[in-house]
């Protein structure tokens, strides 16, 4: 159940919407949970922003998570079909709790470096081959959940990014046939512990990319035929209230499809699989001077189509 603060960011989820979202019939997936269920469901978020339709209580055969449920296939998405065509009971968003789309995918992919202006805020050259690292999947968590600030850290910063759920095993997979291998997209917030990223550890990114909390997901994994255009979408991000990130999705240097094919020459991808695809410019270290978050910070994360999450500092 939603305490007073969860109830609070829900209602800022509802302010923070300021492109023209309309509610639609759209497939949007999501884990959730609810006072009067045993665990997590699945559930359809009816319309951006809207309540949940319980999709295991319209099949109780259904898996109840994510992983499972894209293991399935086409079997699974077709009963979901049906119950989009049904006129089903909505639980109201203030009386559930959203998980993350995905929860304990086999691994999570970022990119760095992937957004052209991006690569100008830093005054670096634009890459030639897609820059790969990771995060664990214990840094996940809901769209609405607190980022922990650790100890270890002084530099935690923000990046917006679009992520890809992946809903098709795969390996050497072609650019070409990539799409086929897409289950949706999502809002992800990579948070960065800068002074381990870019000078502790030997320089290397993992240890400041995943400590725990640092892989907001949410609040739905839209499926891929039900977005115009991943590759157009407004994305943004703002610090309490304050836009610190604005640009589109157009300025990604290598596109969900190049991505897929160049990541699947070395590992399997596996249904649930999480690609990051990398930040637009704005992010504090590269600020004059440079800013980073503090205690009681509300950073929230939007892409257009896809929706807002909202994450408190603590």
């Amino acid at each position: 159940m939603l305490g007073s603060s969860g109830r609070r960011l829900l209602t800022t989820v509802l302010q923070a919407q300021r492109w023209p979202f309309q509610p639609s019939r759209d497939m949007r997936l999501v884990q959730f949970q609810a006072p009067h269920l045993a665990g997590p469901h699945l559930g359809l978020e009816s319309g951006n922003g809207g309540g949940v339709i319980d999709l295991n209580a319209f099949e109780p055969t259904l898996p109840k998570t994510m992983v499972e449920f894209l293991e399935q296939g086409e079997a699974t998405l077709s009963v979901v079909r049906r119950a989009l065509a049904t006129q089903l009971p909505v639980l109201p968003r203030s009386e559930v709790t959203f998980l993350a789309p995905v929860t304990r995918p086999d691994k999570v992919v970022c990119v760095g470096m992937n957004y052209a202006d991006h690569c100008r805020e830093q005054n670096v050259p634009v890459p030639k081959e897609p820059i790969i690292f990771s995060k664990f999947a214990s840094a996940i968590v809901g769209p609405y959940d607190n980022i922990i600030l650790p100890p270890e850290s002084q530099e935690v910063d923000w990046e917006v990014e679009l992520a890809v759920a992946i809903g098709k095993r795969g390996k050497y997979i072609k650019a070409t046939d990539a799409m086929a291998h897409v289950a949706g997209f999502t809002v992800a917030h990579d948070v960065s512990a800068r002074d381990w990223q870019m000078r502790r550890n030997g320089k290397q990114w993992l240890l400041g990319k995943t400590f725990d909390t640092f892989c907001p997901l949410g609040p739905a994994l839209v499926t891929k035929d039900s977005v115009a255009d991943p590759h157009n979408l407004k994305i943004c991000c703002r610090v309490n209230g304050e836009v610190m990130q604005s640009s589109n999705t157009n300025q990604m240097v290598f596109k969900t499809e190049e991505l897929i094919a160049w990541v699947s020459q070395f590992v399997t991808l596996y249904p649930g699989d999480i690609i990051l695809t990398g930040t637009p410019p704005g992010v504090g270290v590269f600020r004059k001077p440079p800013v980073f978050l503090k205690k009681g910070d509300e950073v929230q994360c939007e892409i257009e189509e896809l929706g807002v999450i909202i994450n408190k500092v603590v």
